[in-house]
């Protein structure tokens, strides 16, 4: 397999490369769809620029990065180019080995339910085989490195890139059943944007699966364990933070970063659904509705958590998802993670309702963006009500895609559990509806 994922790697290192040094690197680079205010590299770039005339480059309401970021690219502003292939060549190699070992510890759990018979008889056509699971770990790297939202993401020179990175390997510390790694690089990824966090419930539930800790409040090592974990995670964010204090010599970087985050003061239109709405909020409602969009990406963690218990893998693709439709300023870097996780669920294919909609109207409204945003900026001929209308559907449409995973990977486990072809009392062909 060494080779394939290497052939994959230089065919994605190639495209990047001879887009980086084509004509359409500058307008891919001010695409709204692409960067936003927090993740552009021109922000990136003014920051720098204050930063070297001995000004704090938050003074401004320019630069939005973490610390980190602006002292990683002062060292290598002039490999940039370089240092965003390599992250996501990180990302990708990251998610391949995670799911390949993901893969083993689902056909290892799937040999031992079939050598003590627990599954029903008439659902043997719903187990994974090794042929089938094989090339699962390569078409996820394939997914992420050739999907056109990430390949666009790193020629625009977005940080979201990084990102991306920093969360791949706290996957694969996880994956790995690291618990010291797991908690820095989730410490990491939540210091760059607080949103992160949410990842905590299945980081937490998936090192107590291996460490065969059981889920039972009563137990003391229950609680020993999220409380070492808490530790490592809060220890390592505050020395995190305290870091970045001793680099740039003030704490100006936490309203002008996180502040920002969860302020939303640039309305700047993007692919997310708070700048429309908050630019036509009454400013006495501000506050209010601003708590309710946050909450959203926090909301769903614990219920999500509850449902998926015994499944903290899925679970962390779900809150992927959410976090990149819910949080305020997401760029199609965001989304290209979580739908690189799409070939791990290719065997819930049989049980999805929407898909081939779903599929359309992502394609379609990934080509209407440029069109209508040339249309309102350009033209002149149509408003932001066009622009927002297609952010809207497209969010839709991937609310409707997770949905759709969702049902069909309960709708699987239910099967495993009560057989394929279910029967009434009277014998009769039953319907599964799930509420």
């Amino acid at each position: 397999m060494a080779a394939p994922l290497t052939l994959l790697l230089v065919v994605a290192v190639t495209i990047r490369a001879a887009l980086f040094r084509s004509s359409l690197a500058d307008l891919i680079s001010e695409r709204v769809e692409v960067v936003s205010p927090l993740t552009a590299w021109k922000r990136v770039v003014e920051g720098l620029a204050l930063l070297d005339l001995g000004v704090s480059p938050y003074s401004g309401d320019v630069f939005h990065e973490t610390p980190l970021i602006i002292y990683l690219f002062h060292f290598l502003v002039d490999y940039a180019e370089i240092t965003f292939m390599l992250a996501d060549v990180i990302t990708a190699v990251a998610l391949y080995i995670s799911v390949k070992d993901y893969n083993k510890q689902v056909f290892r759990k799937q040999k031992y339910a079939l050598e003590a018979d627990r599954y029903p008889h008439d659902c043997h056509e719903l187990i994974r085989s090794p042929k089938e699971m094989y090339y699962i770990p390569l078409k996820v790297a394939m997914f992420y490195l050739l999907n056109p939202f990430t390949i666009l993401s790193c020629v625009a020179k977005s940080t979201c890139g990084l990102n991306n990175a920093v969360i791949a390997l706290f996957i694969l510390s996880m994956m790995k059943g690291n618990v010291l790694l797991s908690a820095i690089f989730l410490a990491l990824a939540t210091y760059q944007s607080i949103y992160p966090l949410t990842l905590c419930a299945p980081a937490l539930l998936y090192l107590m699966q291996r460490q065969y800790i059981p889920m039972n409040f009563r137990r003391f090592s229950f609680w020993w364990f999220i409380a070492q974990f808490a530790f490592m995670y809060v220890g390592s964010l505050f020395v995190i933070i305290c870091l970045s204090f001793f680099l740039l010599g003030s704490w100006d970087y936490l309203p002008s970063v996180y502040g920002f985050i969860l302020s939303v003061p640039d309305l700047t239109p993007n692919i997310g659904l708070f700048w429309y709405f908050f630019a036509e909020m009454f400013e006495h409602f501000r506050l209010f509705f601003l708590c309710v969009f946050q909450i959203n990406v926090f909301f769903y963690t614990i219920p999500l958590s509850v449902k998926l218990k015994e499944h903290p893998v899925f679970l962390i693709f779900m809150q992927l998802a959410v976090i990149s439709i819910f949080k305020s300023y997401p760029t199609v870097g965001d989304i290209a993670l979580y739908l690189a996780f799409l070939p791990v669920w290719s065997h819930l294919h049989r049980f999805l309702r929407n898909i081939f909609l779903v599929s359309c109207v992502l394609l379609t409204c990934s080509a209407l963006f440029p069109v209508l945003w040339h249309l309102w900026i350009y033209a002149g001929s149509a408003n932001s009500n066009f622009y927002y209308a297609i952010t809207l559907l497209f969010n839709v449409a991937q609310i409707l895609l997770v949905s759709d995973y969702f049902y069909a990977f309960l709708r699987r486990e239910h099967h495993l559990t009560y057989g394929l072809y279910l029967k009434r009392k009277d014998g009769s062909e039953a319907t599964l509806v799930l509420k």
